[in-house]
């Protein structure tokens, strides 16, 4: 039982740690200060957490945690997020701080849901079902800020052409103006960005422990990864190039077909189809 009710904590600290991650994402994008300041006091909630946690497993195995790999992996996450939480407070250097986390997460992730550090296979078995679980939720969510990203392309170009036509009528006020359309297309796409790379970091390690000898050519593999390539150039032509109106809203409408693309055709195609586990 306590076994569960450890891995249920290691579990939520997993979650804060991804809503971190998003949030300096934003911050990454946006030099947003009240972002930096939720991620890092959330930051230092996880770090009290894995503080805890490491002195707990200390006192209970009489040793410091470094013996093992999955111990190191641990402890090397901690490492990472003392570090971050030292920079973004004496150095205020946030890009560092933002990479470093992406780097910290992905080792938490890989010794929280590592199965072979339970003696319980059953217990092992309920973690791999539940790093689906979230793998999956997560990516749903992110594809949903797509979908909705998408819509408000799609609506900034119907916006677009009726202003051009000169059509003045009531459909053209209820749409909204063109600077607010496009700027809410832009922030989903900034919140489905980090969710679908946290799924694909799950993803990819639940690929590895249950699906040992899965192509990485795969359909699905190369599709999900090739969604988060087009949604992070359309952030980089909207932030680094500084592009606006419809050759943005154009790109963010191909990507999205990319995305049904690749949950509907790539889905049936794939080799292992995560419906069928």
């Amino acid at each position: 039982m306590f076994d569960i009710y450890m891995t249920r904590l290691h579990e939520f600290t997993v979650i804060l740690y991804a809503l971190c991650v998003l949030l300096y994402f934003i911050d990454f994008l946006h030099n947003n200060r009240k972002a930096n300041r939720a991620a890092f006091w959330l930051l230092s909630f996880v770090w009290v957490l894995q503080t805890l946690f490491l002195i707990l497993y200390m006192f209970e195995t009489g040793r410091f945690p470094v013996l093992t790999i999955f111990e190191g992996l641990y402890f090397y996450a901690w490492v990472l997020i003392s570090l971050s939480l030292a920079i973004n407070t004496l150095l205020r250097v946030d890009f560092t701080v933002f990479f470093t986390n992406i780097i910290g997460f992905i080792f938490m992730a890989i010794h929280t849901f590592a199965p072979v550090q339970f003696e319980s296979t059953v217990l092992a078995g309920r973690l791999m079902s539940e790093l689906l679980f979230i793998h999956i939720t997560v990516a749903i969510l992110s594809y949903g800020a797509f979908g909705l990203s998408f819509v408000f392309s799609l609506l900034y170009l119907i916006q677009y052409d009726l202003l051009k036509r000169k059509k003045w009528n009531s459909r053209l006020v209820r749409l909204s103006d063109l600077a607010k359309l496009e700027h809410m297309s832009y922030v989903l796409a900034v919140i489905g960005v980090p969710l679908l790379m946290i799924s694909l970091i799950l993803g990819v390690q639940w690929a590895y422990i249950k699906l040992p000898d899965m192509s990485w050519l795969d359909s699905k593999v190369v599709g999900s990864f090739l969604v988060l390539i087009l949604y992070s150039i359309y952030l980089y032509l909207r932030v680094g190039k500084g592009f606006y109106g419809k050759k943005l809203a154009y790109w963010n409408a191909a990507a999205f077909l990319v995305v049904l693309i690749n949950f509907f055709l790539f889905g049936k195609l794939s080799s292992f189809h995560f419906w069928d586990q």
